[in-house]
């Protein structure tokens, strides 16, 4: 797994032009890694806003009902924000509050195909590794079966507990690569945030506390959607050339091992994109979509009017605590 110690700018390869020799194996390696990386994370971009302006149309279709619903729900922001700032919510309150904001945001994505990713990296839960699974003791093998089903039982047996294992050591392993992902991305981000941090820029003219405003902002995006390969593109675009050594090996090595993790959950995200949404308004045929869109129209009416008497109830701490207290009892993470 790798150390958390923060990253050495220098020893990180530039972009090669096309006209410049390839460099050692390990550079190439970890420069085909960063440009499938961001391959797929422009393909999964693509996917999702193809997505989002088919939603986006079906929508407009639906009239102003669907827009004053999305303006609802935007409006539960502010009072549910302000209200993690006041001091006065426990731990698990402001987890809750949180778990709302998140739940708020997805829904104006995965229904409305609104542009939330801004509230969703602010409060989405970091990834954890699955754990790996516990083994399963098998059935004894009764010594009154025969003596060829005792062989079959038992080599049954052998077979459950090869997979067993096969599965434990699986998940290990996605244990240890995400572990290293995280920590890879956790250094990279504090070398970046080291460099560009606005704070070093206080005395220098707006234009460039603006632009290292802007792009301690970008570094922060990236740290927040755990995107390594971002991170090391930004770092490696300001690494000066140096000539290869067993650190810098070791160090690219190291790199391109978490970023192949990065690439496995970019995958495994596209994977999910692709999938069809089942029961889409907006699929079926003509009369079934008329249907669905009487029906829709109906609940949009209704929805609107309960998040604009939530957003003016919200106001006041005491009813928070207490619409909290209640979702908590009927285990509701949503509005």
């Amino acid at each position: 797994m790798a150390d958390s110690s923060l990253p050495v700018r220098s020893l990180l390869p530039e972009r090669a032009p096309a006209n410049e020799p390839a460099g050692t194996p390990a550079q190439q390696a970890f420069r085909q890694t960063i440009r499938t990386v961001e391959a797929l994370r422009e393909q999964l971009h693509a996917l999702r806003a193809a997505q989002a302006a088919t939603r986006q149309a079906y929508w407009r279709q639906v009239g102003p009902l669907a827009a004053e619903t999305v303006a609802a729900r935007r409006a539960l922001y502010e009072p549910l924000e302000t209200a993690l700032l006041s001091g006065y919510l426990s731990r698990a309150e402001q987890q809750q509050v949180q778990e709302l904001l998140l739940h708020n945001a997805q829904s104006l994505q995965e229904r409305f195909g609104e542009d939330e990713s801004e509230i969703v990296a602010r409060y989405a839960p970091a990834p954890t590794p699955p754990a790996p699974a516990p083994p399963t003791a098998g059935q004894p093998i009764s010594p009154e079966l025969p003596q060829h089903e005792q062989a079959a039982a038992t080599a049954r047996e052998r077979r459950q507990q090869r997979a067993q294992a096969a599965r434990a050591a699986q998940a290990q392993q996605a244990d240890t690569a995400g572990q290293a992902l995280l920590q890879n991305t956790k250094a990279a981000y504090r070398q970046l945030a080291r460099l560009h941090h606005p704070d070093r820029a206080a005395l220098a003219d707006a234009a460039t506390q603006q632009a290292q405003t802007a792009l301690m902002q970008r570094i922060t995006a990236a740290y927040a959607a755990g995107d390594l390969a971002a991170l090391l593109s930004l770092l490696a675009e300001e690494s000066p050339a140096t000539a290869p050594t067993p650190e810098t090996e070791e160090l690219l090595l190291r790199y391109t091992q978490a970023l192949a993790q990065q690439q496995a959950q970019l995958n495994q995200k596209l994977a999910v994109a692709q999938r069809p949404v089942a029961n889409a308004p907006w699929s079926g045929t003509e009369k079934q979509q008329r249907t669905r869109l009487r029906e829709i129209k109906r609940s949009l009416r209704a929805e609107t009017e309960y998040l604009v008497h939530l957003t003016r109830h919200v106001q006041e701490l005491a009813n928070l605590k207490a619409l909290l207290r209640e979702l908590s009892t009927h285990g509701q993470t949503e509005l």
